[in-house]
């Protein structure tokens, strides 16, 4: 297996003969596929394919779960970092942490992904899609990731996939935590927190500090001029500062509050991509700064009325900023949304009825280069519908929905899935679905937008089979899903006068293919893998949309032995395509990496994490000009007082 892995720091691509260990790995090592790190179990209750709290079980969507253990055990810092060894992740990144990063799942456009933290949505009217540099893994206690379109259950944005994110809820006794942890780069991290619950109430405190010195994440070999005067050659690091509180009361038997807070800066070191022997730009920038806050805040109140009717209202809101220094830019996002969820369940049937209003408002102030305030906001209400229903081996769910949005009308859209399980170990799905997004406020109304913008809408098919067995899940789901309207940022759109260029609705997309992913128990070792093949293609122009490779993957193990749990983990992707326009179409190379991890109970409040990330220190690119870190290393002490 190690040979499969290139140790030398070379920009050459990686060869295929590499990424073509992966599946032969995956059928010689075991011959089960499964859908996460760790695999979850069927009756493991999941809520984010309808809203609803279900067991994994009845559910017919291609979903997988990260619960705190895993998410711990991976020594990641950053939430896409975790996503990317999930089944159908691909994940971008303008440099290191606290850069610009995009999640693509199944290949689909980041702002194609509809982004909850605690069912607060979380969304930048600027770019589109959440601003996942600005979600604090230190405070996320559970990911359920849904890949598919689910704009019948939640809206404008759900074309590729759904992710949850939930912060701690307290149990019963009183749990506090502390972590300290060091690694490369100068990497500093601390975190604190307290959980419990006494009587009706229940509360979770957390609170982290981290930072880095950072590498350079444009260094002399990868600019337009390799020289170090003319763009700034120090490191780039980050500081991040968050918290969160979850606080619960259970008013009655059947009736629960319960509030949430969440907040995140981080302040990271960039290097702007600008050709600086083709401007007359009299600075240099020195020192840049790119600052990210994130807050979000929750209202719940869910009541039973008795064994067939239960409900669930709340209110939300959320708040995101980007800004930039000393080249001044500033964008402000402000969400709030408004839910009324009607539960009715009798039988094998389930009916849910749900009431949502969603606020979106964006504030660019003025800057250097527009001098021009924008300043917007627009309104969708809608109403939803769902039905339910499994008994022996049939699973189906039906789901539409209307939105209207206070500057597009009306738009509906609908899903159907289907679910037969063949035998008692082996299920066969099938799906279909349709799903929309609107344009951002800053793609219509900023200096390079359009109004005239159509919103964007998706076709999608798809059909699975699923093996479990004992220690043994396997899994493969085909699908094609295909979008209209896409949104592209045209440099020669007809009409446009500002630079260099705007946004123009022209673009058609297919994104099709196959995912292949599964785990299996042999004795302490555990081995998990997802292997993907897919063509996110740009019907019009015939080319793999930029930065999304063909093939990508995981395959991993872990050993337990002697109080230890050992892990191997490889990661790898062909090349991808960067461009910058379509006359500078650049190649980036594939990859292989090999990381590894330990952990260890020291005692019995006392934990041990360790990790080696790419240890073949290989060189590769998520985004042209931009470097990706080398080798880095992980070691962290957690203290959780039984």
């Amino acid at each position: 297996m190690i040979s499969c892995v290139s140790l030398s720091r070379g920009r050459a691509p990686v060869r295929r003969s590499h990424l073509a260990c992966l599946p032969l790995a995956l059928a010689s090592a075991f011959g089960g596929l499964a859908h996460a790190q760790e695999a979850p179990t069927l009756g493991e209750t999941v809520v984010t394919a309808n809203r609803t709290p279900q067991a994994l079980s009845e559910i017919v969507g291609d979903v997988s779960i990260i619960d705190r253990q895993t998410i711990e055990r991976s020594g990641a810092t950053g939430v896409a970092d975790l996503l990317a060894r999930q089944p159908g992740i691909e994940i971008t990144r303008n440099g290191g942490i606290g850069n610009d990063t995009s999640v693509f799942i199944r290949g689909a456009e980041t702002r194609f992904t509809a982004v909850y933290i605690d069912g607060v949505r979380v969304d930048s009217q600027s770019t589109g899609g959440a601003v996942w540099a600005g979600i604090p893994l230190a405070q996320i206690d559970r990911i359920e990731v849904l890949r598919g379109p689910a704009a019948a259950v939640y809206g404008s944005d759900a074309i590729g996939g759904v992710i949850q994110l939930f912060t701690k809820r307290g149990e019963e006794g009183v749990s506090p935590y502390v972590g300290v942890g060091i690694g490369s780069y100068n990497l500093r991290k601390l975190e604190a927190g307290l959980s419990g619950k006494s009587g009706a109430f229940d509360y979770s405190f957390g609170v982290a500090h981290e930072e880095s010195k950072g590498f350079n994440i444009q260094p002399a070999s990868k600019r337009w001029v390799p020289i170090d005067n003319w763009a700034s050659p120090d490191r780039d690091g980050y500081r991040s500062n968050s918290g969160n509180v979850k606080l619960g009361y259970q008013i009655a038997p059947d009736q629960r509050i319960e509030a949430t807070l969440l907040s995140n800066d981080i302040v990271a070191g960039y290097d702007p991509t600008i050709n600086f022997a083709k401007t007359k730009l009299p600075f240099l920038f020195k020192d840049d700064l790119s600052s990210n806050t994130l807050r979000t805040a929750s209202l719940a109140w869910s009541a039973k009325w008795n064994e067939i009717y239960s409900t669930r209202v709340q209110v939300t809101d959320s708040r995101s900023t980007y800004e930039t220094d000393p080249a001044y830019y500033r964008t402000e996002t402000h969400l709030r949304g408004y839910l009324f969820q009607n539960e009715f369940r009798f039988g094998p049937h389930l009916v849910t009825a749900a009431l949502e209003r969603r606020e979106d408002g964006l504030v660019n102030p003025p800057d250097t280069l527009t001098a021009k305030l924008l300043a917007r906001d627009r309104s969708q209400d809608a109403l939803s519908l769902g039905y339910g229903f499994v008994q022996g081996p049939h699973s189906l769910q039906l789901h539409v929905r209307h939105d209207k949005d206070s500057e597009f009308g009306g738009k509906s859209t609908g899903s159907a899935a289907y679910g037969y399980a063949i035998t008692p170990t082996l299920r066969a799905t099938a799906s279909a679905g349709t799903a929309f997004r609107v344009p951002t406020l800053f793609q219509r109304f900023s200096a390079n937008g359009t109004p005239s913008l159509k919103p964007e809408f998706g076709r999608n098919v798809e059909v699975g089979l699923q093996y479990t067995e004992g220690a043994t899940r396997a899994g493969i789901v085909v699908y094609r899903n295909r979008v209209e309207n896409q949104i592209t940022f045209d440099r020669s759109a007809s009409g446009c006068s500002a630079a260099p260029g705007c946004y123009a609705s022209t673009a058609l997309a297919r994104y099709q293919g196959i995912t292949l992913s599964g785990g299996h128990r042999i004795g302490d070792i555990t081995l998990r893998a997802s292997f993907d093949v897919q063509d996110p293609k740009d019907l019009g122009t015939g080319n793999l949309l930029q930065r999304r490779a063909r093939r990508h993957g995981v395959i991993g193990a872990d050993w337990r032995v002697a109080g230890w749990t050992l892990g191997a983990e490889i990661q790898a992707s062909s090349r991808r395509l960067d461009t910058d326009s379509l006359k500078n179409i650049v190649k980036l190379g594939g990859y292989t990496l090999l990381n590894l991890s330990a952990s260890k109970q020291i005692t019995r409040d006392l934990n041990l994490i360790a990790r080696v990330d790419n240890v073949g220190n290989k060189d590769y690119e998520y985004a042209r000009l931009y470097a990706t870190a080398g080798r880095t290393a992980y070691v962290g002490l957690k203290w959780t007082p039984q």
